[in-house]
């Protein structure tokens, strides 16, 4: 049995935050906004992950209401989701997703963080597609950055 993920996030970019797409520390004037380290990449994937499942999404299973996930390197969250998929019989079998945003420019850093995420996820870099596309001047109009994600997941036959 397959089940097919979407998932979408979006943050504000500020002043005095790191820029973190992906697990990777990306070299800008701005970082997101967030209670975690606000990968919005990695948040995208997960809430994908998570409803394949019909889980909920990262909101339910880490709230920003607790202190135990201020500031904490989203990729440890995506392990903790992969575990989770794993202990509902399901393994990944590949994921899409697109990161949108003004400024700056990405293509430097899509392989490690396809690297970055097909290790977390225990899957070859080969079946973790990353892109990255502007809005070409409208939308958030470079005050943000979104990303969405399509996953499927395999059931683990036994």
């Amino acid at each position: 049995m397959f089940r097919i993920g979407h998932g979408y996030d979006v943050h504000r970019l500020t002043e005095g935050r790191k820029l973190i797409l992906g697990g990777v520390e990306i070299p800008y004037e701005k970082g997101l906004l967030g209670h975690s380290d606000a990968d919005v990449l990695i948040h995208a994937v997960m809430d994908s992950f998570l409803g394949a499942l019909a889980l909920g999404d990262i909101g339910k299973h880490f709230p920003d209401t607790d202190e135990a996930y201020k500031g904490i390197d989203s990729m440890v969250l995506l392990r903790k989701v992969v575990k989770l998929i794993g202990s509902k019989g399901y393994r990944i079998s590949n994921l899409d997703a697109t990161v949108v945003a003004e400024k700056p420019k990405l293509s430097g850093y899509i392989t490690e963080m396809r690297q970055n995420i097909a290790e977390a996820c225990g899957i070859k870099v080969d079946f973790v597609s990353v892109k990255a596309t502007t809005e070409e001047g409208l939308g958030l109009k470079g005050e943000g950055i979104s990303t969405t994600c399509v996953c499927l997941l395999e059931e683990i036959e036994d």
